[in-house]
């Protein structure tokens, strides 16, 4: 198992051979997508229980020259801040693919599950690769199996959503490939060698002037901005959430917009810290509008899945203020947080399409009733809203209070974080108005006649919802073996955007 990671790139792409050779039985393809999914799943797990708790440093590092001539590697490894995404990654594939296999698509089986095996190479290839030219490749290719899921498999303004989704995420991805061009560039030393690998580059940064790093940040923010989505760039969500089918919803949710808020972690703060500090105030600013803005749009929305759209953008709002705070407990609330919207919202996209795989309504004013007949449902349901509004005991509310704290010690800024943390927690009130309001206009109230004879949760609901219910629980309760794993890499980071002389970057 030395090459863990690698392992992890071929074994979905291993999976597509099967799928085409059975891709005129429905039933074999599900059963070698489910399969294929769960050893994916499987090997990470395999992979996390690798990793060395306590080491700031990337570890299960391959590497191999790629195209030597300009300096470009296949290099990959994690740290503390990749290691734990990726089995979330994995689980939320595995169980998009588990739900999707039980007569959510019902066309074009063999493809929609094609499409996810290659989205999952993509995802999980984001989160292991350092090389900046491998990164580019992995994060361009989650763009074509998402266009796919959504234009082919997605609801009436299918095309409309997917077109504003490809157009805003391909324009981000052109500013990334610009700053990448200009990095590779300016990365040149004495002997004119360049490279792309990030501990090189993190050692070469010296070499990057001040006004390099205002323009290149930039470009880099631009693109992650774009993918998390933060305001004023995220009116392609809620259009593409509503569109997708439920399975799309929940990956687009749980891991295309970490994307963003590990890029960067990853790439942005390391590389440029003196672009960092030019746009800090821009990027506190946009982060609390991201989370008050999200939580007012939100309370006002008539259809349950742009709700819970919406909701992603305050509670990425999070992750952004937590990372830009730029210290050591806003950053590792800002991991925290990603790992566990991915959990929550992709549990509440879930269950949305499972009520409306039932009832086939998403407007609010349409539904009602439901508890009287759903107690399993309700029960599942009101955990993850509960989790979501940030609800101590559940796993909402570590990442959010550890962002909070980051905030009120932060001076960074115009106002200081005295000013700023409040007003950022005014979004977890907002929270708690419109998800409590939702729920109640939801599940109670009268019985609508034509819900009347709905059954609960199937067996295969239930299975795709219980491990979403155990993570929940269990970094709400005992987030402090994830906290040891998440710190010491996070540190680095945070010295590294701090401290322009601190280049230490060690791989294992």
């Amino acid at each position: 198992m030395t090459h863990v990671l690698s392992l992890l790139v071929v074994i979905p792409l291993a999976g597509l051979i099967p799928l085409f050779l059975f891709r005129r039985d429905e039933r074999a393809v599900k059963q070698v997508a489910i399969t294929t999914t769960a050893v994916e799943l499987a090997v990470s797990l395999w992979m996390l229980s690798q990793f060395h708790v306590g080491e700031a440093g990337f570890q299960l590092t391959e590497r191999v020259d790629w195209l030597p001539s300009l300096g470009i590697t296949y290099f990959l490894g994690v740290d503390g801040i990749s290691v734990l995404l990726v089995p979330m990654t994995t689980l939320l594939t595995f169980i998009s693919v588990l739900y999707s296999s039980g007569g959510a698509i019902k066309t074009r089986v063999t493809e929609f599950m094609a499409s996810f095996l290659l989205l999952e190479i993509g995802m999980v290839g984001v989160f292991i690769a350092l090389d900046l030219f491998l990164f580019y490749v992995f994060f361009e290719l989650m763009l074509l199996p998402m266009y796919l899921i959504i234009g082919v498999w997605g609801g009436p303004r299918r095309i409309y959503s997917t077109l504003k989704f490809v157009l805003f995420t391909l324009a981000g991805s052109l500013l990334m490939l610009v700053g990448i061009v200009a990095v590779y560039l300016a990365s040149a030393d004495a002997s004119g060698a360049r490279t792309l690998s990030l501990p090189d580059l993190i050692e070469a940064r010296g070499r990057f002037s001040a006004d390099f790093q205002f323009w290149v940040f930039l470009a880099f923010a631009l693109a992650f901005a774009i993918k998390m989505p933060m305001v004023p760039f995220h009116t392609w969500l809620p259009d593409a959430h509503v569109e997708a089918p439920t399975a799309g919803s929940v990956v687009l949710a749980g891991v295309l917009l970490k994307a963003g808020g590990y890029g960067f972690l990853r790439f942005a703060l390391p590389l440029f810290p003196f672009g960092v500090q030019a746009w800090l105030p821009l990027l506190i600013l946009l982060s609390v509008v991201a989370i008050v803005y999200g939580a007012i749009v939100s309370a006002v929305q008539k259809d349950l899945k742009k709700l819970v759209a919406y909701s992603s953008v305050a509670h990425m709002g999070f992750v952004t203020l937590g990372i830009f705070v730029l210290n050591l407990q806003g950053g590792v609330g800002a991991v925290l947080q990603m790992l566990n919207h991915g959990f929550v919202t992709g549990a509440l996209f879930l269950f949305v399409g499972i009520q409306y795989e039932k009832t086939h309504r998403r407007q609010i004013a349409d539904l009602g009733g439901l508890a009287n007949m759903w107690p399993l449902y309700t029960t599942f349901f009101g955990v993850f809203v509960l989790a979501s509004l940030g609800l101590p005991g559940l796993n909402g509310f570590v990442g959010e209070f550890l962002v909070l704290l980051g905030t009120f010690r932060f001076s960074g800024v115009p106002l200081g974080g005295l000013f700023w943390g409040p007003l950022a927690a005014t979004g977890v009130i907002l929270a708690a108005v419109y998800l409590l309001w939702m729920f109640q206009r939801v599940m109670y109230g009268p019985v609508r006649e034509a819900y009347k004879l709905l059954p609960d949760m199937t067996p295969l609901e239930v299975a795709c919802a219980v491990p979403l219910l155990a993570m929940t629980v269990i970094l709400g309760v005992a987030p402090q073996p994830f906290i040891s794993i998440i710190e010491p890499s996070l540190d680095q980071v945070v010295r590294l955007a701090t401290d322009p002389s601190f280049t230490v970057l060690a791989a294992r």
